[in-house]
C-alpha cells in the first residue's frame, strides 16, 4: 500500500522509516513544506532499503501522494515558550486546516493517521476540518502508552512484551488510565502470573509501572527534546493493520458518539483496525475505579476540542 507522510520532521520522517524497515507500506512519499528537508530524509530513509524490504521511498508536493491507501498526518508546531495549550491547539488546527484539504485533493479515498500532539484533540480537529466518515480519521492514540504498559509489565515479570496482554486508554497524556482490571499474561491475570513466576506485584511496582508509562515522554524529552521511535513504530503498525486488512485490535483514537455519557469526543479504546479504517470498538470491562477515570479523561478532552473549535468558528 501507499503511504504519504505530511511532515518530515523526527516523527514522520521516523515512522517512514519504520515502514521501510517492516515493510509495512509498499511506497512512501514524505511532503513537507521545507522540501529540502523531506528531500533529504526521503534519500537517507532509501539507502536503508537494501538492508530492509523493497520499499519504494521519496518526497515530493501534495500532487505525488495521489493512489495513497493512508495519509500519516504528522505536520504542526512546536510549542513556544509560554504559549497556552490552547493557543498551540489553534496553531496546529490552523496548519491542519492547510494540510488536509490539500492531501484529500491528491488521495480523496486515503485513511487519515494523525500523528501531531495533542493527537485526541488534533484527531477530532481532523476529522471536522476532512470531512470524512469517523471510522477514517484514526489518531495514534494510546497504541504507545500501551506498548509502554505491556513492556513494563513484562519487564516486572521476566517475560517477553509480546506475551503480555493490557490496554491503556482515554487521552494520550496525562489523563490516560491504565486498565489494570483487565492486564493478563499467559492467559491468566497479571497478579496471578506474578505470584506463579515469583514475582508478586506490588503496591510499589504498580506505582512504578504507571508513573514509567504516564512520565515516559516528559523523562525521554528532557533527555533527547522529542519522541520519535516509540511512535513512528506504532504508526507503522497501524499501517500494517490497514495495508493487510488484519482486524487486528490496537488502542487509537477516533471521534465518539459517545463515552461514559460524553458525547462527540475523541480518545482511545480497543479498536478493530483493517483496509477501510476503524471497523468497530470493543468497549472493555473497566473497574469502577477505572470507569470513573475514563470519564474523567473524556470530559478533559471535551472541554479542549470545544475549546479550540470556539476559537475556530
Amino acid at each position: 500500500m501507499k503511504v504519504g507522510v505530511v511532515g518530515a520532521g523526527a516523527v514522520g520522517a521516523t515512522a517512514a522509516f519504520a515502514m521501510v524497515m517492516s515493510g509495512s507500506a509498499s511506497e512512501v512519499v514524505l511532503v513537507d513544506v521545507n522540501e529540502k528537508l523531506a528531500a533529504a530524509q526521503a534519500q537517507d530513509i532509501a539507502h536503508a532499503v537494501p538492508f530492509a524490504r523493497a520499499v519504494q521511498v521519496r518526497h515530493g508536493p501534495y500532487s505525488e501522494l495521489a493512489g495513497a491507501g493512508a495519509v500519516v498526518l504528522a505536520a504542526g508546531v512546536a510549542q513556544k515558550p509560554g504559549e497556552t495549550r490552547l493557543q498551540l491547539l489553534e496553531r496546529n488546527a490552523a496548519v491542519f486546516g492547510a494540510v488536509i484539504p490539500a492531501a484529500l485533493a491528491a488521495a480523496p479515498d486515503a485513511i487519515l493517521l494523525v500523528a501531531t500532539n495533542p493527537v485526541d484533540v488534533m484527531t477530532q480537529v481532523a476529522a471536522r476540518i476532512s470531512g470524512l466518515p469517523r471510522s477514517r480519521v484514526i489518531g495514534s492514540g494510546t497504541i504507545l502508552d500501551t506498548a509502554r504498559f505491556r513492556a513494563l509489565l513484562a519487564a516486572k515479570l521476566g517475560v517477553t512484551p509480546k506475551s503480555v496482554h493490557a490496554h491503556v486508554v482515554g487521552e494520550h497524556g496525562d489523563s490516560e488510565v491504565l486498565l489494570w482490571s483487565g492486564a493478563a499474561a499467559a492467559g491468566v491475570p497479571v497478579d496471578r502470573c506474578a505470584e506463579q513466576l515469583r514475582r508478586p506485584l506490588t503496591a510499589e511496582d504498580r506505582a512504578a509501572i504507571d508513573d514509567g508509562v504516564r512520565r515516559a515522554a516528559y523523562h525521554i524529552i528532557e533527555g533527547k527534546g522529542h519522541t520519535a521511535f516509540g511512535i513512528g513504530g506504532g504508526l507503522s503498525r497501524i499501517v500494517a493493520a490497514i495495508a493487510g486488512d488484519e482486524r487486528a485490535v490496537l488502542t487509537c483514537s477516533v471521534l465518539n458518539d459517545s463515552v461514559l455519557g460524553v458525547p462527540d469526543v475523541a480518545l482511545s479504546l480497543p479498536r478493530v483496525v483493517g483496509r477501510q479504517g476503524v471497523l468497530d470498538t470493543v468497549m472493555p470491562h473497566l473497574s469502577d475505579e477505572e470507569s470513573a477515570a475514563l470519564k474523567r479523561s473524556a470530559e478533559i478532552l471535551k472541554d479542549a476540542a470545544t475549546s479550540v473549535e470556539k476559537s475556530l468558528s
